[in-house]
């Protein structure tokens, strides 16, 4: 079996047969309506756009409640088409052992945001300018949305394109903005800009680029005088938040299919280092709550499970994931994972020291600090995380993939309660014990040397290059002060979100490295020890 439209409509039998849910529509009439009247634009179209975003999109066309596709656009940067007619096979893993095949199809035109001028740039541009189009989705890492570097710098691409105008943008999101600019001229259409990534208040991060650019453009006289206004007023950026795990084409997912008789199923890495495939892989379980702020109407997500509520309601729902019940979980567990050797999250579940540290970051120290959102229970969601989905047995996701770009997360992952905890008078810091550990943790894995002392590569992290050389200083050994090397770094509230001192946990989190730094070994003896007061 091959995954094209021709294999999907001359060997539909076949593929049925091997269990895997084919289409249920005609999609040569979906991609004509769609290229002619656009509803949805996606930006981004890696492996959890295919997952999640594509699927809940072929449910609505499949139960008739929309008749449109998706057109998905990378970056110029990410450098390839998608092959196999835009068809991806999405693989379900569950927690149950069974096993999930559905072909989506719902992906209908698959571009790449090349210079204004280019073919695709004007399939684009007619893409935007269509009135209908009521959506523009994003997921393309918080990364993809700066403007300036960890010094407040401005970008130099972006420096270049606020003075370039809409012509000569040549940034990813410079060319975005003028694609909003050809919007503006055609129609003046309202529009959402709704990112969908990982990040705390993902909407003011497109607010805050879409805004930089436009009101730069006016004030130059590189766009029209009303162009500002229209976005600050026409252009809507809901926040959103979005749960689903989803890591990278797995090699034994592959085998599986292939066995199945699919053919052509190679892994592409772009130039940009991603991995994709014509498959993607993920866990069941999904949220995406949306703040319900749409000015040009927006297709029927809430009958395929999709929540919109209102943007405080986000708030709370993302700050109980980002802060509490999920991610600050994955992060220690990537951290603790690397330096004890592990290569898959599903495995560090069956640890019982690393089970504990989750327990305790969890239920102990996280969720005694969190908002209820009203929407969904916290506890419920965090006993989900910890009994279902981190120890599903058929997740092949990687502590190393989960520690890229560790700097950038910790603020939120952690500096959030510790500052919940600062704030409420009926809580003191002191009381935090494993969040600590894992702030230090995060210091003895910039060391590069695991647990046995053995050297290791760092996943990909934009602050490395300014914390691998002073934690270069320090040693596997007893007796060691640390504190003259890392101090600057306790007291930068960009890494951790607070200054550390002022929070009162800069000595713990000192106390936890030297024991952590004392021998090889004694990461696995520190944690052992910190964890002893964790209930099962």
């Amino acid at each position: 079996m091959k995954l094209t439209n021709e294999s999907l409509v001359n060997d539909r039998a076949a593929w049925e047969a091997a269990g895997y849910h084919v289409p249920g529509f005609d999609r040569g009439a979906v991609t004509a309506r769609t290229r002619q009247y656009p509803v949805w634009v996606h930006i981004g179209g890696g492996n959890l756009f295919r997952a999640f975003h594509a699927h809940l999109a072929q449910r609505l066309i499949e139960s008739g409640h929309m008749d449109r596709g998706l057109i998905a656009v990378n970056r110029e940067q990410e450098g390839i088409h998608q092959p196999n007619d835009d068809l991806t096979v999405l693989v379900t893993l569950r927690a149950d052992g069974t096993v999930g095949r559905t072909v989506i199809g719902s992906v209908v035109e698959d571009l790449l945001l090349t210079a204004p001028g280019t073919e695709d740039f004007r399939r684009l541009r007619e893409c935007f300018a269509a009135p209908g189009l009521q959506m523009v989705t994003f997921t393309v890492t918080e990364k993809g949305y700066a403007l300036q570097n960890a010094a407040g710098e401005t970008l130099p691409d972006i420096a270049r394109d606020l003075n370039a105008g809409p012509d000569g943008a040549r940034s990813f999101l410079g060319r975005l903005c003028a694609l909003l600019y050809a919007r503006y001229r055609s129609s003046a259409a309202p529009l959402a800009l709704v990112s969908t990534d990982n990040c705390s208040h993902n909407g003011d991060k497109v607010r805050a680029f879409v805004s930089a650019f436009a009101e730069s453009w006016t004030e130059k006289g590189l766009a029209a005088p009303g162009f500002a206004r229209y976005c600050a007023e026409k252009i809507s950026c809901p926040w959103t938040m979005i749960d689903k795990i989803t890591p990278g084409p797995d090699p034994a997912v592959r085998k599986m299919l292939e066995k199945d008789g699919l053919e052509g199923l190679s892994v592409t890495v772009t130039p940009a280092g991603t991995s994709v495939a014509p498959f993607v892989n993920a866990e069941e379980t999904e949220y995406l709550v949306i703040e319900d702020d749409f000015p040009n109407g927006r297709p029927p997500l809430e009958r395929v499970g999709v929540i919109f509520t209102d943007r405080e309601t986000v708030d709370r729902v993302e700050r109980m994931k980002v802060c509490t019940c999920l991610n600050p979980l994955h992060t220690a567990l990537a951290i603790f994972g690397c330096l004890l050797g592990y290569t898959r999250i599903r495995d560090e579940m069956r640890d019982p020291d690393l089970l504990a540290l989750a327990r305790g970051i969890g239920y102990d120290e996280g969720l005694p600090a969190v908002a209820d959102p009203g929407i969904l229970d916290p506890r419920e969601f965090l006993d989900t995380v910890i009994n279902v989905r981190l120890p599903n047995p058929f997740m092949p996701d990687t502590p190393q993939r989960i520690a890229a770009d560790t700097s950038q997360k910790l603020p939120i992952r952690f500096g959030a309660t510790i500052r919940a905890y600062m704030e409420d008078p009926g809580r003191d810091t002191s009381s935090l014990r494993l969040i600590p550990l894992t702030l230090a943790a995060w210091l003895r894995y910039l060391m590069a040397l695991d647990d046995r002392g053995t050297p290791f590569t760092p996943s990909p992290d934009p602050m490395l290059p300014d914390f691998l050389p002073i934690l270069a200083g320090l040693r596997l050994a007893p007796g060691q002060d640390p504190e003259p090397l890392v101090a600057p770094i306790l007291r930068n509230p960009a890494v951790f979100g607070v200054d550390l001192y002022a929070a009162g946990l800069a000595g713990p989190v000192l106390a936890a490295l030297r024991s952590l730094i004392s021998a090889p070994g004694a990461v696995r003896e520190t944690l052992r020890e910190y964890v002893s007061h964790v209930s099962a």
